[in-house]
């Protein structure tokens, strides 16, 4: 499959705050990013709907779906970030116009609740996005100097190597596959629809708040899916802040490994935490478990 890639992210550029997850409970914080993007030399566009508030998700779905859609069919608008996760994503999906999606590629970015977007863009709309900080959680006080380096660096298409920061790995390896996956319990909750790709892939995943034994139901779960078995390639372990177990978190992956004979390492700073790295979603990788590395390798702006 032929992604579509959008154009690198340049000084000057207009980026759209979007509002499509949870809602935003403090204005001051969402202007001090706003600020922050717009010292650096962007100008930045609020959703229509950024202060909005339907049970804790910013609005209805036809009003977070018009703004979607406006988003990316705005040719003044160059990137888009989604401002906060949270839930609502999973209510979108089904009523996502993704050949308007098609048409109008440009960045995306987002983690947790975006997982969700992130993956049917790829699977429907065959557009790479972004797994990574938002304006609302991570670019507002003491921003973390990493987080805004690795952001930019992919942004501005600097980089091309990821490694791990604190390495284990539970099988050593070297696969190829396109660089997917995201929030674990987001990935999970997208069983039932048509969500899992095509062509092998390497996963990615970090969670913050599920015990040991939902992350093992959620892999169990995954795996069950025949596509899913038949095309992952390796697993890159993120941080799982609330582990109340480590050996059995362990034994989940060495077990995986036993099985399934694919390169897993974790240690990336792929996370709910403060620090956290940015990847192009969809794009073809190589990882490299013994090491801990991931070479992305193709261009990721067209």
């Amino acid at each position: 499959m032929k992604i579509l890639k959008p154009k690198k992210l340049i000084k000057g550029d207009t980026i759209g705050f979007l509002s499509v997850s949870g809602s935003i409970d403090n204005k001051d914080n969402l202007l001090k990013s706003v600020k922050f993007f717009e010292d650096l030399g962007f100008n930045v566009v609020l959703s229509d709907n950024i202060y909005d508030n339907i049970n804790e998700i910013s609005g209805s779905i036809d009003v977070r779906l018009k703004n979607l859609h406006s988003f990316f069919e705005n040719n003044d608008i160059d990137a888009i970030f989604c401002v906060r996760g949270g839930f609502g994503t999973l209510k979108l999906i089904n009523y996502i116009d993704y050949e308007l999606i098609k048409k109008h590629p440009k960045i995306f970015v987002g983690f947790s609740d975006i997982t969700n977007l992130n993956a049917m863009f790829y699977k429907k709309s065959n557009l790479l996005t972004f797994y990574g900080p938002m304006p609302y959680v991570d670019f507002v006080d003491d921003i973390d100097e990493y987080t805004k380096e690795m952001f930019f660096d992919t942004l501005f298409g600097n980089i091309s190597i990821y490694k791990s920061n604190d390495l284990i790995v539970y099988n050593k390896g070297i696969k190829n596959g396109i660089l997917w996956g995201g929030n674990l319990s987001t990935l999970a909750s997208l069983c039932g629809i048509d969500f899992i790709p095509n062509e092998d892939f390497i996963l990615f995943i970090e969670d913050w708040h599920d015990p040991t034994y939902k992350i093992d139901r959620m892999l169990t779960q995954l795996f069950n899916i025949k596509q899913f078995e038949e095309n992952i390639n390796g697993i890159v372990i993120g941080d799982f802040l609330s582990v109340d177990n480590e050996k059995y978190f362990s034994n989940i992956f060495t077990d995986i490994a036993k099985k399934y004979n694919i390169p897993i390492a974790s240690g990336f700073k792929i996370s709910h935490a403060k620090q956290k790295i940015t990847l192009p979603y969809g794009i073809q990788c190589e990882f490299n478990s013994k090491i801990g590395q991931i070479k992305i390798l193709e261009n990721i702006y067209k």
